[in-house]
């Protein structure tokens, strides 16, 4: 079973993995820089409590599948092939990041 991977750095693998910075991601999706940079925040507002139309944009943007995106359907490997434990994942991108 996979470890719960949080939404946030879903959206950070998923734009690196298409060799997007945050401002290219923000301007594909049609969100500002600083709303775009606060769903990749490790202290930002939870992405999935945006609304839907916003949501979508910005997977559209990641090309994220959203029904996918919704059931929990992206593991650690599927996004770059790192095996390492999530919560050793997580807490290295929070202290890179936040």
């Amino acid at each position: 079973m996979e470890e719960y991977i949080p939404e946030n750095w879903i959206l950070v693998g998923k734009r690196k993995e298409l060799g997007l910075t945050q401002e290219e991601a923000a301007e594909k999706a049609g969100v500002t820089l600083k709303q775009y940079q606060s769903y990749e925040s490790c202290a930002g507002r939870e992405f999935s409590s945006s609304s839907m139309r916003i949501v979508n944009k910005v997977l559209a943007a990641l090309e994220l599948d959203p029904t996918d995106f919704a059931n929990g359907e992206y593991s650690w490997k599927s996004l770059d092939g790192d095996t390492r434990p999530a919560s050793v994942r997580w807490e290295s991108h929070c202290e890179k990041h936040g």
